[in-house]
């Protein structure tokens, strides 16, 4: 039995049926058409699906849509709603922090997430904080490098 769901995604309210069983991720991807949010290990290891929910960043493999009912949600796709590339993406895109480009969405929500926690982290502390999202290209390195970009540090 479908249930409906309200929430405003990207500053856009949102009305939705879903089958209980609907992950977030698969109403963000297949109901909303909002494909920078991916699927990757549909088991929360590795950070492909990150969104931000209610100013968090989670992983949208692992919530049910009807958990997020009432919630506030911001994609990739949120952070440049006029076209203006957000400053992490900017920054990802001017140190090469990407190369396949499956991670980047979740890698970038993640980041922005550890900058609200804490604004001027160290290398190992990025890199402690990027522990939950999986890269198999870039080997982190500039990664870390856009994250102290955009911190101030880079």
């Amino acid at each position: 039995m479908a249930q409906t769901v309200k929430m405003t995604v990207n500053g856009k309210p949102v009305t939705a049926s879903v089958d209980p069983r609907t992950l977030l991720v698969q109403l963000i991807r297949e109901n909303l058409q909002l494909t920078g949010t991916h699927v990757g290990c549909d088991t929360a290891q590795c950070g492909a699906c990150t969104v931000h929910m209610n100013g968090r960043a989670v992983k949208a493999c692992s919530i049910l849509a009807v958990q997020a009912d009432g919630a506030t949600i911001t994609t990739i796709e949120g952070l440049a709603p006029d076209g203006t590339l957000h400053p992490m993406q900017q920054a990802f895109n001017e140190c090469h922090a990407l190369q396949c480009g499956f991670c980047t969405p979740g890698m970038v929500m993640s980041a922005l997430q550890l900058l609200l926690d804490n604004p001027k982290p160290t290398e190992e502390q990025i890199r402690a904080g990027l522990d939950g999202n999986l890269c198999r290209c870039t080997g982190y390195h500039n990664i870390v490098r856009a994250i102290e970009q955009v911190a101030g540090r880079g």
